[in-house]
């Protein structure tokens, strides 16, 4: 009976403990899955977000394309018909890719003719042109020099591109070569901008491209810059056993410009006619637009002091200008980038913030206002299309809620204005060239990025793809939630926080700012946030964002309170949020933390130094540390020239805080930054060290202004590494 007995107790344990670890099993296998650090930064497998299809254009009103990444590095592009749905194949880049040299990529052509049946790609220096019907590669180019930003001719009868800083066109039938200009040199550029007009006025998206076709292909527009007054800057790369130097133009503020020249040359003849401009006066020339019958081009003027901007029109055989527009403002004017010529000759419509907000004019060929399309205290961010058959425009706008993008339309009478999306959140819309159709890159705090087609009208046709995977609901992820922060002067800034899954009003919780700070350059808005910010949320940190009052929610009035003050207010209301958390019994006062690069890396340091009561952790990255060491365009928009405006580049100044400094703050920046300089970071660090301050650096060999590859690999790493180690002990 004794051992009986035994037996079935030790039956029971056993039988118990079984039961237990079935229970435990399924606990495990019941419980939220936790995202990895590959799976966030590495888009490792499983994913829980896909990339979604490269959209490339509308190939005409029916049809757009769409370019898929295959597995294996394959890749192919599709025309899809918008009102039916049916995908065919339009381009097979893999089969190209077999007629090609090297490690060209077959996807990433220089230039391509309109219905994509000739590519251009360059290829160690030279110029080659591939026909998709024959399969055949031609080379077109082979002269002692790179040929630059390859450019069909409207009616695809010539190439446009710049070498050695001169102008060429080719004959694509003769495949002869025509030399447009003759005195390009390490200072003289044509067609090929300076490098401040690049980065802060035609941008970056040009590639250093300075010239126009005409629609008639009869002529080039192109802008001729003399950098010799430029200040030269050095920038070292350090390879080899002595290195190599490469020297930049590039003016700081208060140093003198480029000069500047507008050329109109005859095609093939070469001849030039020259703009009425004076070259050696000290203003900016930029931004040329071809009337529709390319009988007259127009160019815009801008002062020195960046608070006047003229409109001229030229005569394409004299040069004479003759002015059209002109507005003045008294903080700053910007560049008319989407300026439209009515193909009727009707006039032409313009986005100005010349009363607080941005809105949209139409104005006769004389400058007279004819009339103007939206008002209110919202702001258009965008044309899309303006379709002049039946009187339209489609515009984006953030005008309901400032943290929200949607597509609107007016009438050329102003009447019809009608909002299209109607869900809440950020909007990045493609119209058709006829306005019939529109594509629609859509997300909001609840719903990963997305893309739908819609008519015209707003009608939903079809979802294109989305990049929710099926394994997305598997995660335990947290929330975005936005808000508004008030201020004791009675401003209401938007905000947002991402709070752990688990989160418990009980504990304390560090908090980590991830913010810009730039003038008109909001963070916050109702968009699904990224992977990274959700993966070190899920750890258990607090991600926060706050736009202060010149973010641009408050239209150009909020923003024109920076000019002469950059980094005031930013860190007045960066303060007024830190205060606000302070409040929160769940936030941790101890482990206030910020991050940013470029601007963002300028708005840390001010924030660990003259902010040193609120914040007690920064990562910096790029970082302007004193504006004087910032180029003239950008800095002189909004604080004048150090002359000036002293007592403004003072206050700015990081190193004039750098006293203050007493919490943990890390500086990266590359070595061969050639946007912000590396010397702002060994500036301040220089300060730092006299002063006896502790900080952490590191430096990227070779990189510029954002890190690739490997060093963006190891960045993102670091990064992590410094959140985890300063706020989560591990």
């Amino acid at each position: 009976m004794k051992n009986k007995k035994n037996r079935f107790i030790s039956f029971g344990i056993i039988l118990i403990l079984f039961l237990l670890s079935l229970i435990g099993t399924a606990g495990i296998q019941e419980r939220p899955k936790k995202m990895t650090y590959e799976q966030a930064y590495k888009e490792a497998e499983p994913r829980v977000l896909k990339s979604l299809p490269s959209i490339r254009s509308w190939l005409d009103d029916e049809h757009f394309l769409l370019l898929r990444e295959e597995e294996k590095k394959s890749s192919k592009l599709y025309k899809i018909n918008a009102k039916t749905g049916k995908m065919s194949l339009f381009l097979d880049y893999d089969q190209i890719k077999k007629n090609l040299p090297g490690r060209l990529l077959p996807s990433r052509h220089a230039a391509h003719t309109k219905d994509y049946s000739s590519l251009i790609y360059s290829h160690q220096k030279d110029l080659y042109q591939y026909s998709v019907k024959q399969n055949q590669l031609q080379r077109l180019t082979a002269a002692a020099g790179e040929e630059k930003n390859p450019s069909f001719s409207p009616d695809e009868k010539y190439l446009a591109y710049t070498r050695n800083h001169n102008l060429y066109v080719l004959d694509l039938k003769s495949r002869l070569e025509h030399q447009l200009t003759s005195d390009g040199s390490d200072t003289i550029y044509n067609g090929w901008s300076s490098w401040v007009y690049y980065e802060e006025i035609l941008g970056r998206r040009t590639r250093f491209r300075a010239f126009w076709w005409s629609p008639d292909s009869r002529r080039i527009a192109f802008l001729r810059f003399d950098d010799s007054p430029v200040p030269t800057f050095p920038l070292f790369r350090a390879k080899g056993a002595h290195g190599e130097l490469e020297i930049e133009r590039y003016p700081k503020s208060g140093d003198p410009n480029p000069k500047v020249r507008l050329g109109l040359v005859t095609i093939p003849e070469g001849k030039i006619t020259w703009a009425d401009v004076d070259e050696d006066a000290d203003h900016y020339v930029a931004w040329p637009f071809w009337l529709a019958d390319s009988s007259q081009l127009t160019f815009q003027w801008m002062n020195r002091d960046q608070n006047h901007i003229k409109i001229y029109i030229i005569d394409l055989e004299t040069g004479k200008k003759k002015e059209i527009f002109a507005e003045k403002q008294a903080s700053w004017v910007e560049f008319f980038e989407d300026l439209h010529f009515f193909k009727d000759g009707s006039g032409f419509l313009l986005r100005s913030d010349v009363d607080g907000w941005s809105h949209l004019y139409y104005y006769d060929l004389e400058g007279k206002s004819k009339k103007r399309l939206t008002q209110g205290e919202w702001s258009v961010t965008g044309i899309s299309l303006v379709d002049e058959k039946n009187k339209k425009v489609y515009f984006t706008a953030r005008r309901d809620q400032t943290t929200e993008t949607h597509l609107f339309q007016v009438k050329l009478d102003g009447t019809g204005f009608n909002r299209l999306t109607e869900k809440p959140g950020t909007h990045r819309i493609l119209v058709s060239p006829g306005g019939d159709y529109y594509l629609d890159h859509y997300s909001n705090v609840d719903t990963p990025s997305q893309q739908d087609l819609y008519q015209s009208d707003g009608t939903f046709l079809r979802n294109i793809d989305q990049s929710q995977t099926p394994l997305w609901n598997e995660y335990v992820l947290g929330k975005k939630e936005l808000f508004t922060i008030p201020t004791e002067d009675g401003w209401m800034l938007p905000a947002y926080w991402i709070l752990p899954p688990d989160f418990d009003e009980s504990k304390k919780y560090p908090v980590l700012f991830n913010i810009y700070g730039g003038p008109g350059a909001s963070t916050v808005r109702n968009s699904y946030p990224y992977l990274s910010q959700l993966y070190l949320a899920q750890e258990g940190i607090i991600i926060f964002s706050v736009d202060h009052r010149s973010s641009g929610h408050y239209g150009k009035k909020g923003v024109s309170l920076m000019h002469r003050n950059l980094g005031k207010w930013e860190m007045h209301d960066l303060m007024e949020a830190v205060r606000w958390l302070h409040q929160k019994p769940f936030v941790d006062k101890e482990r206030i933390g910020i991050s940013g690069g470029s601007y963002g890396g300028y708005t840390t340091c001010m924030a660990l130094t003259y902010g040193a009561d609120y914040f007690t952790h920064g990562y910096a990255r790029a970082s302007v540390t004193d504006w004087r060491l910032y180029d003239t365009v950008y800095t002189e928009r909004y604080m004048d020239r150090p002359c000036e405006n002293k007592p403004g580049y003072e206050f700015g100044s990081v190193m004039n805080h750098a006293e203050k400094l007493k919490g943990v703050l890390f500086l990266a920046h590359g070595t061969m930054d050639d946007n912000v300089h590396m010397q702002n970071t060994v500036q301040l660090i220089d300060k730092f060290i006299d002063l006896g301050k502790k900080f952490e650096f590191m430096l990227y060999p070779n990189q510029r202004h954002g890190f690739r590859d490997k060093k963006r690999e190891h960045s993102n790493r670091h990064y992590v590494d410094f959140w985890f180690k300063h706020f989560l002990n591990r």
